[in-house]
């Protein structure tokens, strides 16, 4: 980041798994830092970080203005933008006299099904198997349009499959990750989509929020788009088989098709098909020209031997989601016996 001693810097939202890296490395800087959201999860953040707090529902037009009426922000990171109206918003507030507005997009916003497994910043955007990917792309192109018509100075941001203090897999409980932990440490089966072979890649968060710190106040980026993911590209075979050795165990996998998984878990397609189940290897060629220094420094096996120890320290958040597991087993049973039995 390009010191600036004067800097005003706006969170939206802030209090995610990615925004709380970032916001850790920001607090180090001599800047000044608001973060405006609800306040639910305030105790999140760590105590040493010193901000002003801004306590609003960012949907609430009206009432934010309001709010915000004799405040200036030089650079708004808005981290819960999630279709064109939230971003018509966000111009009406902040578009006047700022240095810097930063988009959290998504990189599942690149084409599906891909023309070739590399992507690059220039991949096309279209995704028509989830509506969350189908909005950023609106987002991105409402943002390109203001800036390239009223100079409004946008830095649209990629993360992708990024985590810390979570258990990241391509099929888990959504409330409840360590589900997925306990079913390895009782020798359940373990679903793997499709044949386990496609290309993934995992990020941590510290590492995303280094590339992201070269970033913020960079004029060269304004008007630009990246991702920032790691450099580590693992199969999902290979991701849950490091995920098990982190607790000691073997997983005892099970390869079951996406569209049949998407069959018995129709709010799963969108991150399957329209994300995970693709082989996607990133190029981060322009992330490192514009950000010389960065490099993502933290592998998968570290990165899960962390998390896991977080889940273990936190004895609360090692629940289980019973419901989604007994759902899980009646889908194995249903797969073994129309598929698996029938071919022998």
């Amino acid at each position: 980041m390009n010191k600036d001693s004067s800097l005003k810097i706006l969170f939206i939202g802030g209090t995610g798994t990615i925004s709380k890296a970032v916001l850790e490395l920001v607090s180090k800087l001599d800047v000044e830092i608001y973060i405006l959201n609800r306040g639910n999860k305030l105790g999140d953040i760590p105590r040493e970080i010193r901000f002003k707090f801004i306590q609003g529902d960012i949907r609430e037009y009206d009432n934010i203005k309001q709010k915000l009426e004799n405040l200036h922000f030089d650079i708004v990171v808005d981290w819960i933008a999630y279709n064109p109206q939230h971003i018509l918003n966000d111009i009406s507030l902040f578009g006047e006299n700022l240095k810097q507005y930063i988009f959290i997009s998504s990189a599942s916003v690149y084409e599906k099904p891909l023309k070739h497994y590399i992507v690059t910043e220039n991949t096309p955007l279209n995704n028509p198997f989830w509506k969350y990917s189908q909005e950023k792309i609106e987002c991105e192109k409402l943002l390109l349009n203001e800036f390239e018509k009223n100079k409004f100075p946008i830095t649209i941001v990629r993360p992708s499959h990024t985590y810390y203090k979570t258990i990241p897999y391509i099929f888990n409980s959504k409330t409840n990750p360590w589900t997925l932990i306990d079913r390895l440490q009782k020798g359940k089966k373990i679903i793997v989509p499709g044949d386990g072979t496609s290309l993934w890649t995992l990020t941590h968060a510290k590492d995303f929020a280094r590339g992201f710190m070269g970033l913020l106040n960079n004029p060269n980026a304004i008007g630009q788009s990246f991702h920032i993911t790691s450099d580590e590209v693992l199969t999902w075979n290979s991701i849950i088989t490091t995920i098990a050795e982190s607790i000691g165990v073997v997983p005892n996998i099970i390869h079951i098709p996406s569209d049949l998984i998407c069959s018995y878990f129709p709010e799963y397609t969108g991150s399957l098909i329209g994300d995970k189940s693709n082989s996607i290897v990133f190029d981060n060629s322009k992330i490192k020209k514009y950000v010389p220094n960065f490099c993502s420094e933290i592998l998968f096996k570290e990165g899960i031997e962390e998390s896991i120890k977080w889940y273990i320290s936190k004895h609360e958040m090692c629940s289980v989601d019973y419901e989604f597991n007994e759902k899980m087993d009646n889908m194995i049973k249903y797969y073994e016996n129309k598929f698996i039995e029938t071919s022998l």
